[in-house]
């Protein structure tokens, strides 16, 4: 602030300087950088910064006080039995969550979006709700359903068709169905979303060119409405097999000291028994580092089968 003894040319010299400053800050150039800045700065030390430094830290040995660079000794102890299980049970959790989470959202999408429908927001909201819940005391509740008693929800159900009780939670065929139940109905509402509004791009011209012609309703879904939905398909699916492979909690729930066999085990799993309970912090840290190589080489092959990298029009 100018003092009032400031001559007049001092005065135009300062609201000349906050004008271009302003001009500045109010530049078509500027203005982008200045919205998306927040999340620059957000990636830049809650992801970029962490990465780099599991990285470092995959190549070192960390006691409590002490660090040791060991070179690639954690990476050749990676690949051993117990971490080819816990990558294969995530495997089958993302293969299976991705057809469930894409398939049956597109189906109820659909529906939802249809005139057969009434109450149409009720069931939209009702659906996303349990997206709203938590991971952990939503699978108390399943853990709970899905007990290993008599008097278990699941075992009841199972016991009025004759069928004997279940131990759910140590079969392995059991145990991957527990984990990906409890997926789907958590983030079963968000995909229908994407579809839904997804759905609200696609020409109602198409769809009375279609009648005209003598379409059948499965025809018009299959020739008019997935076509458009493409992109809302490759992008459900990708952040699917992203979410797969992360994938932490809804093993957790079930089986907090270790599952039986390992038949619960993921590979986040395994980097939290290894690098937080055994406290060996450089070998999570590798476990880590070739889980994100697994899951940008993933996710990149299957963007190119879904040729997201191909232009319009080829």
């Amino acid at each position: 602030m100018l003092p009032a003894s400031s001559t007049p040319q001092e005065l135009a010299t300062s609201v000349k300087r906050k004008s271009k400053m302003l001009n500045f800050f109010n530049s078509k150039k500027v203005v982008p950088y200045i919205f998306v800045s927040p999340f620059i700065l957000s990636f830049l030390v809650f992801s970029l910064y962490p990465s780099i430094k599991a990285i470092i830290m995959s190549f070192q040995k960390v006691l409590p006080g002490q660090v040791t660079f060991i070179g690639m000794n954690n990476y050749s102890r990676v690949f051993n039995p117990i971490f080819y299980k816990a990558l294969s049970n995530t495997t089958i959790y993302v293969v299976l969550t991705v057809v469930i989470l894409t398939i049956i959202p597109i189906i109820l999408a659909v529906l939802l979006d249809s005139k057969l429908v009434k109450f149409k927001t009720l069931f939209r909201a009702s659906l996303f709700l349990p997206s709203l819940s938590s991971t952990i005391v939503a699978g108390m509740v399943f853990r709970l359903m899905f007990g290993e008693t008599d008097t278990a929800a699941a075992n009841q159900i199972l016991n009025w068709f004759g069928i004997e009780s279940m131990d759910w939670r140590y079969q392995a065929w059991s145990a991957m169905f527990l984990m990906v139940i409890l997926c789907s109905w958590k983030w079963m509402g968000v995909n229908i979303l994407y579809f839904l509004a997804g759905l609200q791009n696609v020409p109602k011209e198409l769809y009375e060119a279609a009648e005209i012609d003598g379409a059948t309703t499965f025809q018009k879904f299959w020739n008019v409405t997935l076509p458009f939905l493409k992109p809302v398909t490759i992008f459900v699916a990708t952040i699917s097999v992203i979410g797969g492979f992360r994938m932490f909690e809804e093993s957790f729930v079930y089986w907090e000291a270790g599952s039986p066999g390992n038949i619960g085990l993921t590979v986040v799993g395994y980097l939290y028994q290894q690098g937080i309970q055994q406290n060996d912090m450089g070998f999570g840290a590798a476990i880590g580092v070739i889980l994100m190589l697994i899951i940008f080489v993933v996710s990149f092959i299957q963007l190119i089968l879904t040729g997201a990298f191909k232009k319009e029009g080829q």
